[in-house]
């Protein structure tokens, strides 16, 4: 599926990449859901539905990642609902083996996450997955989503990567798409984002449900 000679660096994706998504969806699905009824003294159907359009109207966009953005929409206290959950955050089974075996064979490891910079920070103190890497970037610094062409340009004028010899591997088709069209060389997509939820039939990518099956690496 991928040719390990042709690639030196990998950007990685985190939620539903190397973490399980199940953490977020449950947290901006069903936790935040809840909290807005209580906050506004609505029917839990009502703040759904509420909760639901405004995801909508910035989804993709650098608010829809925004912790701060959400806590000042809905006035709830974001991180503190988080940590009443964090027992949930967890890294993917197959993450570890893969990232150490992609360390040994030299490449270089880059996260690159639209998640906020607060909940990077939970998730690596409850995870440690940032061993594996060389740098740890959140596309608030740059004020703009990985759906942005803008913020690929700033990435690699910042970076200096090598696009055509670069692997990008992300569970969102978007952010995928957007990669694709700025022209970096290999993408992945990755089927079982959520362990809770069926896997994705994926076409528009290669895409695996464990990255052992990508072993050996060289």
């Amino acid at each position: 599926m991928l040719n390990w000679s042709k690639i030196d660096t990998v950007l990685l994706d985190m939620d539903g990449t190397l973490l399980d998504l199940h953490f977020d969806n449950h947290f901006w699905l069903d936790v935040i859901p809840k909290a807005h009824a209580v906050k506004q003294g609505l029917t839990l159907e009502q703040a759904r539905a509420d909760i639901l359009a405004r995801y909508e109207a910035v989804m993709g966009q650098i608010e829809w990642y925004c912790l701060d953005y959400w806590q000042q929409q809905l006035q709830l206290p974001i991180m503190e609902l988080k940590r009443e959950i964090q027992h949930l955050i967890s890294i993917r089974d197959d993450v570890p083996a893969f990232l150490q075996a992609l360390k040994d064979a030299g490449k270089e490891l880059i996260l690159l996450t639209n998640a906020h910079p607060d909940s990077l920070s939970l998730k690596i103190e409850r995870t440690q997955f940032d061993q594996y890497l060389d740098k740890l970037i959140s596309t608030h610094s740059y004020g703009v989503s990985k759906e942005s062409q803008q913020l690929w340009q700033q990435v690699q004028a910042d970076l200096g990567f090598d696009k055509t010899r670069t692997l990008f591997v992300d569970d969102s088709l978007a952010v995928l798409a957007a990669a694709k069209e700025y022209g970096i060389g290999h993408l992945l997509a990755i089927a079982n984002p959520d362990s809770q939820q069926p896997h994705k039939e994926i076409t528009d990518y290669p895409a695996i449900c464990d990255y052992r099956t990508l072993l050996p690496i060289s």
